[in-house]
């Protein structure tokens, strides 16, 4: 079965869903026979010195009541996923075009998910800019691979059409928020669902295959 799961890379949710995402696939081992991650973005607008975080929200938000209750929410859904977020610290959001190429790049050498993961973790843990190149190389050669052809795609317009023309076509698929879970290209399930609810999809799905 094929998994295709639309995200941003600066969404809470997307990284709560990535974990519950990690406790399914343990629980059905070797269900989902290619996962890929896709690309959307929340704010496409956002320059490339990128904006600051608590002012951002502040704009968008204000102090309301709300809002506070989502950000506990999370720091409690984070507990128990073992994400540790910080949304206190100084942090600037960045426009995630080039987090989502190298993204893309990952996938041909087969790791992803790993930059997937410390791509959020460095952003929600660390309160690292996503708009810093070297921060985006570094990732990438941890992941093993090669951080000097990554410098150079990335200082480059590789990709950059491609991504955005999936950005576009998730919109025009009818997503508007992320993440979104898309099983074998047909059945979708929409934002950060407990791990149990995307091991019954697939279950489903199992079955559903076997009976026709």
């Amino acid at each position: 079965m094929q998994l295709d799961v639309v995200i941003d890379v600066v969404c809470p949710w997307c990284y709560v869903g990535k974990k519950q995402l990690d406790k399914a696939l343990e629980q059905r081992p070797g269900v989902i026979s290619a996962l890929r991650w896709r690309p959307f973005q929340l704010a496409p607008d956002t320059p490339k010195e990128g904006v600051d975080r608590a002012e951002h929200y502040k704009k968008k938000f204000g102090g309301s009541e709300k809002f506070t209750a989502m950000r506990e929410h999370l720091r409690q859904q984070g507990d128990e996923l073992g994400i540790d977020f910080d949304f206190d610290s100084t942090c600037r959001i960045a426009n995630t075009l080039d987090a989502h190429r190298l993204i893309r790049w990952s996938y041909a050498p087969g790791v992803q998910n790993a930059v997937v993961e410390d791509i959020m973790k460095r952003y929600f843990e660390d309160c690292a800019f996503l708009g810093d190149l070297s921060l985006l190389v570094d990732v990438a050669e941890k992941a093993g691979m090669d951080g000097a052809l990554v410098k150079e795609l990335l200082a480059s317009d590789k990709d950059v059409d491609v991504v955005h023309r999936e950005i576009i076509e998730a919109s025009q698929m009818g997503i508007q928020g992320v993440p979104m879970f898309i099983f074998d290209g047909k059945s979708g399930v929409s934002g950060a669902q407990p791990a149990d609810v995307l091991v019954s999809v697939m279950d489903k799905l199992v079955q559903n295959a076997a009976a026709e």
